[in-house]
């Protein structure tokens, strides 16, 4: 049996859920941490996502695409990704899940982020190497925009 490549980190934080829930779900706020990208979608099972951004030259771009797997307002969704950019086939395998999750917690809460299993999409390592040095980039800034 091969090991799975999931990636999973529990973020602390002294913000309430609603606020937490909108810094994962705003474009305007995602644009400010996950490297100048906007998450768009209307949120509805089996709707596409799309993270789109500019290049350094200010052409559009979306780097991300997908569609709505799970989706409860204010505390959980559920959404594959696949970067069409990356000169892999466009096809199910190559699509891996990203999950927010928001838990309350006494003084705050807790985002979970959990994304894969990368395991059986192309170019898995590489790509599993990255999103996890990106979560190291993206985490500290996401504490940042909410004053933590």
């Amino acid at each position: 049996m091969s090991n799975s490549m999931i990636i999973k980190e529990t973020v602390a934080f002294n913000s309430d859920a609603k606020t937490v829930w909108d810094l994962v779900i705003n474009p305007e706020m995602t644009k400010q941490y996950m490297f100048g990208c906007e998450v768009l979608s209307d949120w509805q099972i089996g709707s596409s996502i799309i993270w789109k951004g500019k290049t350094e030259d200010g052409k559009e771009v979306i780097y991300v695409k997908g569609s709505i797997i799970e989706f409860e307002e204010g505390k959980k969704t559920t959404f594959s990704m696949f970067d069409p950019n990356m000169g892999i086939p466009d096809i199910p395998t190559n699509y891996v899940n990203l999950t927010y999750e928001v838990i309350p917690k006494e003084n705050g809460c807790d985002l979970v982020i959990t994304q894969g299993d990368f395991q059986d999409a192309d170019n898995a390592e590489k790509r599993y190497e990255e999103s996890k040095q990106g979560w190291q980039m993206v985490i500290p800034t996401m504490k940042k925009l909410l004053n933590e």
